[in-house]
């Protein structure tokens, strides 16, 4: 299967480890040198509706990818914890005040 970077965008990144949903394919770091393609990014979620700027990218390395499918990316990493998980039924996060 042949895919190219613009269309990695449109993929779901989804770890394996936890089942946690990472967001999608921001964008990609390539060494120059070789040519090769070196880790996928997702950008970091908005705080307080990007008023208050981005959680930190998560960088996957290539290393890490287990498999592309046609509408996800699954990946074997320990990025899962980065992104709060908000409360449920509430506007707040847990973190919110952190």
């Amino acid at each position: 299967m042949n895919c190219r970077i613009v269309d990695m965008r449109n993929k779901d990144v989804v770890n394996i480890k936890n089942g946690i949903r990472l967001g999608y394919v921001c964008d990609v770091e390539v060494d120059t040198a070789s040519a090769r393609l070196v880790a996928i990014v997702i950008y970091g979620r908005p705080k307080c509706f990007g008023l208050l700027g981005r959680e930190e990218d998560i960088v996957i390395p290539w290393c890490d990818i287990v498999v592309i499918g046609e509408d996800t990316i699954l990946v074997n990493c320990d990025c899962g914890g980065i992104h709060k998980e908000c409360m449920r039924g509430g506007i707040f996060c847990k973190d919110w005040f952190n």
